[in-house]
């Protein structure tokens, strides 16, 4: 079945970066190669917010809050999607996905990425 695997979060101080990859297993690369992507993030309590997108022909949208900090990119050979994050706040602490930016895949178990001194 479908699989997201989330990676490379962690404890960073404010001012830091770190990178997030998602993988995707049980799909079919022609199936991916046409999939928008994305990375969403949640906090404890709250709905899961859309950071950045990802189409096909590589053009690229962000929220208001991370536009000019985060960058995303897509491997679409190795089915992976990676956000480069930097300049991080305290703010940025969430659990962050990966899914279509249509978000109709399983998600998975996300990566938690803490941004405090």
């Amino acid at each position: 079945q479908v699989q997201l695997v989330e990676s490379g979060g962690g404890l960073v101080q404010p001012g830091g970066s770190l990178r997030l990859s998602c993988t995707a297993s049980g799909i079919a690369f022609s199936a991916f190669a046409v999939y928008a992507m994305a990375w969403y993030r949640q906090t404890p309590g709250k709905e899961r917010e859309l950071v950045a997108t990802i189409s096909i022909g590589l053009g690229t949208d962000y929220s208001d809050s991370v536009k000019g900090r985060f960058t995303i990119s897509r491997d679409t050979p190795k089915k992976t999607v990676y956000l480069q994050m930097n300049s991080l706040k305290p703010e940025d602490t969430a659990g962050y996905y990966c899914n279509r930016a249509a978000g109709n895949l399983p998600w998975g178990q996300g990566t938690q990425v803490t941004v405090s001194s």
